[in-house]
């Protein structure tokens, strides 16, 4: 059920993409959406569950790790996850180092599904939501990139690379049954890291003239409220209680 939901997640989004990728707007407040939607999903999900394992106290310097990490992931993908796909001419992103940074990146997500109690966590959902505009620009970038001339030549690599990243949580998935369940929490923060990274990147990045933005106010609002929602129907009695 997992597996199934992260790979549709990203099918889903690649194929929007595909076909209405020429509409920049709507990746842009997808993924506005999905920031206000991950940073709640990160603050009232992922750092309680950091914070009240044993460890909690060592544990913030993981989340500074995975703030950093993403970082150095973004060199590879050039800020590909929170929508610079505008400035993507070819000779500046090599589909390889932006195959590597969004495998890497989805990959280490996966990582604590192995432990999540909950077929339909919120923290699955916070994946999946934030797959969604990913995908959506990844659809975009590849398929809608050289029209007509070329495409013979690019649908190979282009599948690919979309099969890979749709693949890579669940891979993480596989890898995090074999990690002592103790460890779950320092994976976590180092996602945390990652999360709260893109997810105020996003949100932060200035409006032009720096006026107020009423409709992505309002869009952070809908993701933020949208999390919360799930959070109180989410039954918390065993947080911080991994078998």
């Amino acid at each position: 059920m997992t597996v199934l939901l992260l790979i549709l997640s990203v099918v889903t989004g690649v194929f929007l993409g595909k076909h209405f990728g020429k509409k920049e707007k709507l990746a842009k407040n997808l993924l506005i959406l999905s920031a206000g939607f991950l940073i709640t999903i990160c603050l009232n999900e992922v750092f309680p569950q950091v914070y009240t394992a044993e460890a909690g106290s060592s544990l913030g310097i993981f989340v500074i790790a995975g703030v950093l990490l993403q970082m150095i992931l973004e060199a590879l993908t050039k800020g590909f996850e929170h929508g610079h796909f505008h400035h993507h001419n070819d000779h500046n992103i090599l589909p390889v180092a932006l195959m590597v940074g969004l495998f890497v990146h989805a990959f280490i997500e996966g990582i604590p599904l192995a432990n999540e109690e909950h077929e339909l966590s919120p923290y699955l959902l916070g994946i999946v939501f934030h797959n969604l505009p990913i995908s959506f620009i990844l659809g975009a970038f590849l398929f809608n990139r050289k029209e007509g001339k070329e495409n013979k030549t690019t649908s190979y690599p282009s599948i690919l690379i979309v099969a890979l990243f749709a693949l890579a949580s669940p891979l993480g998935m596989l890898l995090g049954n074999y990690f002592n369940p103790d460890l779950q929490p320092y994976f976590l923060a180092i996602v945390g890291g990652i999360f709260l990274h893109i997810s105020s990147v996003i949100i932060f990045e200035s409006n032009k003239n720096h006026n107020i933005d009423w409709v992505k106010i309002g869009l952070v609002i809908l993701g933020v409220s949208l999390a919360l929602v799930m959070h109180l129907f989410h039954d918390h009695s065993n947080v911080g209680h991994h078998h």
